[in-house]
């Protein structure tokens, strides 16, 4: 005897199962392939992550890297990447372009805090909530302004966000930093100087 599935249940049966499968839309994860994997597997070994070539296969040592990054930087660790996941890489590729921009060749403890004073300013009540508008602001960041933003940042400035990130902060909660030989700004030498890490002075 055919057995029929009542109107109700079949309607129940839609409401239930289809959203879960449009929650799992542009997320990433084990065994998935393809150019967007590609992408991630090249920024997870821009930032130190993943040692191995991009392959476009989420395999375990992608997995292991998403669950890497995604615990040094707050998320929950789960090895998938979706969209809280790529919103942070791509909020860390943007400090590290800023930081590698500004302050490469500078100590890591003065890349650290360069790192630091985005971080603070997002803390900050005065300052914009996301990375883009914190590096954004006019006149904020020097690099952004010259395009050495563009520069790709290496593994140091990477490793120096992740450091600013889970709270090292060398500039002693500074809020602004600048060059004291190169600095043209009258304002700039209004604020409270904290401390002198190799070329740039860190104040509030």
């Amino acid at each position: 005897m055919k057995k029929v599935i009542p109107a109700g249940w079949a309607l129940l049966f839609f409401i239930v199962f289809i959203p879960q499968v449009e929650a799992h839309e542009g997320l990433l994860q084990k065994e998935d392939e393809g150019p967007a994997v590609t992408e991630l597997q090249q920024s997870l070994i821009n930032m130190g992550y993943l040692h191995t070539n991009a392959t476009g296969y989420y395999g375990p040592l992608t997995y292991n890297a998403v669950q890497q990054f995604q615990s040094d930087f707050g998320l929950a660790v789960d090895g998938m990447t979706g969209e809280n996941t790529r919103k942070k890489l791509t909020e860390v590729n943007k400090m590290a372009r800023v930081v590698h921009g500004e302050a490469r060749g500078e100590a890591f403890k003065g890349q650290v805090a360069v790192a630091a004073v985005i971080h603070n300013r997002l803390q900050s009540s005065e300052f914009p909530g996301t990375v883009n508008e914190v590096i954004t602001q006019k006149n904020a960041f020097t690099a952004v302004q010259d395009g050495q933003y563009k520069l790709e940042p290496n593994q140091t400035a990477f490793r120096a966000v992740k450091e600013a990130w889970n709270g090292y902060d060398p500039s002693m909660g500074s809020h602004y930093y600048y060059n004291p030989v190169l600095a043209t700004s009258d304002w700039i030498w209004s604020r409270t100087e904290n401390l002198q890490i190799g070329k740039h002075v860190f104040a509030d």
